[in-house]
């Protein structure tokens, strides 16, 4: 079949009323992911193995690449839309609805960690060092905080739809206060006396903010006008939080840095998720017309229909590159420190090698999204030994054992 018969029939399957708007973006943010992790995370190599690093902390004026790499706001922010729809389509109990999300979200999750649990011994007995294997295990298991995370915020649907029917896109505001208040207790005059776990705090009202502007966005509650209120808010709560508040400049994470915007969020990661929302909704119109379009359409379903399995695997992607070389040693912009702009730019090279490497993984990956077998003993069998090892391998990547 050719590409452009294969381009013709996706558009010709696409039903009338499919939001392709809501699609583009979630594919944007989905792509984001991968991008941002291959971009601004490396690894060091020394005689122990692979340890992570950044080329953020070589070069802090990098740091806006991340506010363009970090769309999770985005990507919350169409989750919560489409939730919304699926929601008022459900064939039968908002329960059976509740508990098909979870098995489409949990599938390809266990498939990734139980595949990397047969891995690491099989690696380890090829010689590759702990660390690196370690240090593979942490990358591999850190976007999936995100899926348990999204799991929580979809279980609240049936909450945030209420809200949203009473107070339209103002549901958010209370969410957004609570992430400030906190943040005005850990880093505020008091900050000494206040315990480190009350961070923990922001992880559900900060990733729950975008999503409830979703629902109400679903809910035909948040207008052109409360848009705009969010793009200018969001952009000027952001300006006064860098430059009057001196808030970290980077949304991800740097090695060695004391403070972090995302983990959990603070009040930076919802002000740059206001803006995007904002700008998201006001540029919807525009997105649909350009998504007529076929050649533009085709790739944006692919991605849509790979997207746990971009998820879950673009960092075993990488690291099916970087682990090979580094037995070759040094290899710029793979296994050199990221601390020169030859790196950065060595880096760019290596970046399609990932995609390729991810397409290729997920031609096999893409299994762990379909429907589990019917039930019988043998299925039940195998869910539960993945189940085992994908617990073993959560038990090695967070150094429990």
């Amino acid at each position: 079949m050719s590409v452009r018969h294969l381009v013709s029939r996706i558009d010709a399957g696409t039903p009338a009323h499919r939001d392709r708007a809501v699609d583009g973006l979630r594919a944007l943010a989905l792509l984001a992911v991968p991008a941002g992790h291959w971009l601004l995370g490396g690894f060091k190599l020394d005689g122990d193995g692979l340890h992570n690093a950044s080329p953020l902390s070589a070069f802090p004026v990098f740091s806006p690449v991340s506010w363009v790499l970090q769309m999770l706001g985005v990507f919350f922010l169409v989750g919560g839309y489409a939730s919304v729809l699926s929601y008022r389509r459900r064939p039968s109990t908002t329960r059976a609805w509740l508990r098909a999300r979870m098995v489409r979200l949990g599938r390809p999750v266990l498939g990734v960690t139980a595949v990397w649990a047969l891995m690491i011994p099989v690696l380890y007995a090829a010689g590759v060092p702990e660390d690196t294997l370690r240090t593979g295990a942490k990358l591999v298991i850190q976007p999936l905080w995100f899926v348990g995370v999204y799991a929580v915020v979809t279980a609240l649907t049936p909450y945030c739809v209420r809200l949203a029917r009473q107070l339209g896109g103002w549901a958010a505001a209370p969410l957004i206060a609570s992430v400030a208040a906190v943040d005005l207790l850990r880093y505020g005059p008091y900050a000494d006396a206040v315990p480190s776990w009350l961070s923990l705090l922001n992880i559900l009202p900060g990733w729950l903010f975008a999503y409830q502007l979703g629902v109400s966005w679903g809910e035909g509650r948040l207008s052109r006008r409360g848009a705009r209120l969010l793009l200018v808010g969001g952009t000027a709560l952001f300006a006064v939080l860098l430059l009057v508040f001196h808030y970290p400049a980077s949304m991800v994470g740097v090695p060695g840095e004391a403070r972090t915007n995302s983990h959990p969020p603070s009040l930076l990661v919802l002000a740059l998720a206001s803006a995007q929302s904002g700008a998201a909704v006001l540029l919807h119109g525009r997105i649909g017309r350009a998504l007529r379009r076929p050649s533009l359409w085709a790739p944006v379903v692919v991605i849509n229909l790979s997207a746990m399995t971009i998820l879950c695997w673009h960092q075993t992607a990488m690291l099916a590159a970087a682990v090979p070389a580094s037995f070759a040693g040094a290899m710029p912009g793979l296994t050199t420190a990221p601390d020169s702009v030859g790196w950065i730019l060595a880096r760019l090279a290596w970046m399609p090698l990932f995609a390729g490497l991810l397409v290729l993984i997920s031609r096999y990956a893409r299994r762990f999204e379909a429907p589990w077998e019917a039930e019988g003993g043998a299925g039940r069998a195998r869910r539960a030994a993945a189940g085992l090892l994908a617990a073993g391998f959560a038990v090695f990547a967070l150094r429990l054992a």
